[in-house]
């Protein structure tokens, strides 16, 4: 390869590292993006079986942010749609609206548990004016916002079938991110009144999609890509080479075999916990402890093909009940006609994981029936039409936010921001709830700055006297060039 010091290898091929390499290669820069999986995406990929397709999990697009809203309209052209989102949740064998919706809660839970869930919610509020009070885990802070009665009802639950720890071991850090902005008193609000509640996002009801999917996003990336860079996919990052707190190069693995490979700065939206056990020399050992301490929450998808037009009118339903398996289901369908054949339709359940345990060793036959029994005993589909199935094992799909995970990932930031030419960036990479526009945006942030400082060391300007990095706010332009 030619003058490889002068390369941006990006280590990651989800939406984060190849909205990094778009820009990068876009402004001119030589990209190589390196993949472990056979296609890009991560999280993010649309599964195709036999004209079926479907996410690993429902993901839709929505932004508070102009500019990303922009950017991925214009890169996506005429592929999008526009969707109306509509969610219930199970429990209790009752459909609950949500987000809350209280005329329906009061009839399905009934009055006097309503009662109970408006007493606890004012008794907290007044306890909270009184008395200043720490949320260190998931069940402080829910309690507190919510009340004890509702944290027990709607979160508890759930929120331990999806991350497979108890409620007061989960960050409070996390649910306060996660559901910024939102109350009771909000979503009462909102459900009556639709006040500006469009601006929180566990609120928005309508979302853009892909019409074949969420993949497409990540694979309109690595067109643009490729028509100036590389993107490898199939390829296993195995170690990256440094001499103090400069990276000097990784080691790859693929079909053809080894490589080492040079480059002049490097983006990592992989595990930062991978990327810390690549480091050649190892890091301090403190650093390895911390690293080893941050775990992440694994997902096992079964999809379930039906010849039938339609089985649900939902964008999600959530199912906290402890003796159904699976923690949430979608159709495709709902989302996009064209994500399977005419007439036909497809089923997606989320089993959340752990890498290791009963679900994630269980044969893809077994699973499968294990989904449409249970599919069957909630009502969505007869037997007899089922097509197929398919089963999808995503590892590391989660971080997982326990209790003091957030001094943990301070060592490590502290340790990596010490290199000159290493960028950490992503979900994965940093280790932190990012939502699909949040991601976009990080790789597109990183790529901002490896241009700016390229600039800086250059002198260089543009002829309209814009730094580099100014013109990456442009994302319109960006996607044309």
């Amino acid at each position: 390869m030619n003058d490889q010091k002068n390369d941006v290898l990006i280590l990651g091929g989800g939406l984060t590292g190849l909205s990094a390499g778009f820009v990068l290669s876009k402004a001119g820069r030589k990209v190589k993006v390196f993949e472990n999986d056979s296609e890009v995406g991560g999280l993010s990929k649309t599964i195709i079986k036999n004209g079926f397709r479907f996410d690993l999990g429902g993901h839709r697009f929505f932004t508070r942010d102009k500019k990303i809203d922009e950017f991925v309209r214009t890169l996506m052209g005429g592929e999008l749609v526009s969707v109306q989102r509509s969610s219930k949740i199970y429990m209790r064998g009752k459909y609950f609206d949500y987000p809350l919706k209280p005329v329906n809660a009061v009839f399905g839970l009934g009055i006097p548990t309503t009662m109970r869930i408006m007493g606890d919610y004012g008794i907290e509020k007044l306890g909270g004016m009184l008395k200043h009070r720490q949320n260190v885990s998931l069940e402080d802070w829910v309690v507190s916002n919510f009340g004890r009665t509702m944290f027990n009802i709607y979160f508890k639950e759930y929120s331990e079938k999806v991350w497979g720890i108890d409620c007061s071991r989960i960050s409070a850090e996390w649910v306060a991110q996660r559901i910024k902005g939102l109350s009771l008193a909000k979503a009462v609000k909102n459900a009556f009144f639709k006040f500006s509640g469009k601006d929180l996002p566990t609120l928005v009801d309508r979302f853009i999609y892909p019409k074949l999917g969420i993949g497409r996003i990540s694979d309109r990336l690595r067109e643009e890509i490729e028509k100036h860079g590389d993107v490898h996919i199939n390829t296993r990052v195995e170690r990256v080479n440094r001499s103090g707190f400069a990276i000097r190069g990784i080691e790859v693995q693929d079909h053809k075999g080894r490589a080492v490979l040079e480059g002049g700065e490097f983006v990592s939206s992989m595990p930062m916990t991978a990327l810390v056990k690549m480091l050649n020399p190892a890091p301090p050992g403190h650093v390895i402890e911390a690293a080893s301490r941050l775990k992440f929450r694994d997902l096992v998808v079964v999809a379930v093909m039906i010849d039938r037009k339609r089985v649900t009118d939902q964008t999600w339903i959530y199912i906290p009940e402890q003796d159904i398996p699976f923690g949430r289901i979608h159709e495709p369908t709902n989302w996009s006609e064209m994500m399977a054949p005419e007439g036909k339709t497809v089923v997606v359940t989320e089993f959340f994981s752990f890498r290791g345990d009963a679900i994630w060793n269980e044969g893809d036959e077994k699973l499968s029936e294990i989904t449409v029994r249970n599919l069957e005993r909630l009502g969505f589909l007869k037997r007899h039409e089922v097509i197929d199935t398919a089963v999808v094992r995503a590892a590391k799909a989660y971080p997982l936010f326990e209790v003091g995970y957030k001094e943990r990932c301070d060592v490590l930031y502290d340790y990596l921001a010490k290199f000159e030419n290493l960028h950490i960036a992503g979900r994965s990479g940093m280790f932190r709830y990012y939502n699909m526009d949040h991601a976009i945006e990080s790789g597109i942030d990183t790529a901002g700055k490896i241009l700016k400082k390229e600039s800086e060391e250059t002198g260089v300007r543009s002829k309209e006297g814009d730094t580099t990095e100014e013109r990456t706010d442009d994302y319109e332009e960006i996607c044309r060039r």
